[in-house]
């Protein structure tokens, strides 16, 4: 019995041959052939696209302009002081009504205040967040991979126990045959024992039939061709083991998040310094005297610098920081929820841990027990003493109790997986 104990709880079952695929190999492909895992390939690319956007808002902004316009009224000289001109021989026609450019500004950003820098920190923690969701969602196709791996190994616990228990029938029918042809057994008893090999073949069947469908199953969630598979070696998890499941990530992203928006609300009140270039070639040009004497389109350009301080960010910043604030505390609230739910997750499974083990130190007493009685019953019905519907009935309870000791054994490793995948450890 203590031998039984300490294999099974340091699970140190060799692979017998390469074909056995094991519980995290199983795992590791389940997250491999999951189509969401492509989503962390999208993501990234997406968000070095964003980044590399925002980055160019530092290249020179070239914009070009063509306008024609028609106006009521336009600069023109004073009518004295035309007629003055005219005796003077100067004929002024003043400006044209309709006016025309085509032209180009450039505009370089010297100072942001941290603008730019912030929305690129904002779109590398929005796509940390993003692949943080496809993380937890992809975790949780661990926990499908282990139920049906654990499905697996107890089918074919159970059809080991089936052919044990065929082998059993069949010794007993072989002796009962003898008998019968002796004179010494009824047909009935011979018949009776007949009829219970032949439903525990029928079980078989069964049991098979289960296993295939559950095999084709793991095959196709894992996209690999599973066929044996071997009890995992699985450490018990320590009291004070550090928790590292994804969603604790993701609320960790999102605060990240939370914090660069924060930042790039405090750059909207910074000023920002640009220099700038406009050119034109039109009419009327920046010489309105010239073009007043005489309507040629000319050409034209500007350079300068321009500081600008948009004080307008004031009018929301305190709604805006009450809405990061909110926020910030809904994510925080998600990792107590997760935090809380998850401890009683992990109260129950090593609840079940304790109980499985404490399952498996009296099964094998209990096995050896249940088969001192049916070597007895072989006995009693060689003698007479008792009828075969007796023997029957203590050859089944010996396999139903070594049936209890494989479902015990099966669920304290999976109640021990299903812990380490709880934490994530």
């Amino acid at each position: 019995m203590n031998r039984t104990i300490a294999t099974l709880t340091l699970c140190l079952v060799a692979t017998i041959a390469t074909s056995q695929t094991t519980l995290q190999q199983c795992q590791q492909a389940a997250e491999r052939n999951y189509p969401l895992i492509r989503q962390y390939d999208l993501i990234a690319r997406t968000t070095d696209l964003t980044v590399s956007n925002i980055g160019k808002a530092w290249l020179p902004q070239v914009s070009a302009t063509a306008q024609a316009t028609w106006q009521s009224a336009v600069t023109a000289w004073p009518e004295q002081m035309q007629a003055m001109l005219s005796q003077m021989g100067t004929d002024i026609k003043g400006l044209k009504k309709d006016q025309y450019r085509v032209g180009i500004d450039v505009n370089q950003t010297l100072y942001d205040g941290g603008a730019i820098g912030a929305q690129q920190a904002i779109a590398r923690e929005q796509g940390a967040v993003q692949a943080a969701q496809t993380e937890v969602t992809l975790y949780a196709v661990r926990q499908r991979a282990s139920e049906m791996y654990y499905g697996l190994l107890l089918l074919d616990d159970q059809l080991r126990l089936n052919t044990d228990l065929q082998t059993l029938l069949e010794s007993s029918e072989k002796k009962l045959a003898s008998l019968y042809k002796r004179g010494a057994a009824a047909e009935c008893d011979y018949l009776a024992v007949k009829a219970e090999r032949l439903n525990a073949t029928q079980q078989r069947a069964n049991l098979q039939a289960q296993r295939q469908t559950l095999a084709r199953m793991l095959s196709a969630f894992c996209g690999i061709e599973v066929t044996d598979v071997v009890k995992p070696i699985v450490a018990e998890v320590k009291a004070d083991a550090t928790n590292r499941r994804p969603e604790l990530r993701l609320a960790d992203a999102q605060l990240r998040l939370a914090d660069a928006q924060e930042r790039e609300l405090n750059s909207r009140l910074m000023p920002r310094l640009n220099l700038f270039a406009s050119g034109f070639y039109g009419y009327p040009g920046y010489n309105m005297f010239e073009d007043m004497m005489r309507h040629k389109w000319s050409l034209n350009a500007m350079v300068g610098a321009r500081l600008t301080w948009n004080i307008g960010a004031l009018y929301t910043r305190k709604n805006d920081k009450a809405k990061i604030e909110l926020q910030r505390a809904s994510a925080q609230n998600s990792r107590d929820v997760f935090l809380f739910n998850n401890r009683l997750e992990q109260a129950q499974q090593t609840d079940n841990i304790v109980r499985y083990r404490q399952m498996v130190a009296t099964d094998d007493e209990i096995i050896q027990l249940r088969s001192s009685v049916r070597k007895a019953a072989e006995s009693k019905l060689a003698h007479g003493i008792i009828d075969v519907n007796d023997l029957i009935k203590e050859i089944n309870a010996e396999n139903a109790a070594r049936v209890q000791q494989s479902i015990h054994q099966i669920e304290w490793l999976k109640a021990m997986s299903d812990l380490k995948i709880t934490i994530n450890n």
